[in-house]
């Protein structure tokens, strides 16, 4: 699997944020060709100091290849052009291979 995380700043405005997220950009971005699954935390806390971000969406696809094509289509690119419209504050996307390891018992 190959993950994107976007970790977003804290917004100006906070309500606008969250409802255009939840109802304009979530749905756009949950068409993006070979996505897989979409997961979204507002205000996650941390154990130390207070958490730097404000929401946390990751994206899952089945590969690098997937995901580079998904945000390389036209969809990818609007999904990606409308952070503008609701993201004030910083906003890092990460992407990485992700796979489920085994723990010691």
């Amino acid at each position: 699997m190959h993950k994107i995380m976007v970790l977003y700043g804290h917004p100006t405005d906070p309500v606008h944020f969250e409802q255009y997220y939840r109802d304009v950009h979530l749905p756009l971005a949950s068409k993006l060709p070979g996505l897989r699954s979409s997961k979204v935390a507002f205000e996650p806390k941390s154990f130390g100091p207070p958490a730097p971000y404000f929401c946390i969406w990751e994206g899952e696809f089945d590969d690098l290849a997937a995901m580079n094509a998904a945000m390389g289509s036209a969809l990818g690119r609007e999904v990606a052009a409308d952070t503008k419209n609701y993201a004030t504050g910083e906003v890092q996307i990460l992407h990485f291979a992700s796979e489920a390891t085994e723990l010691p018992a």
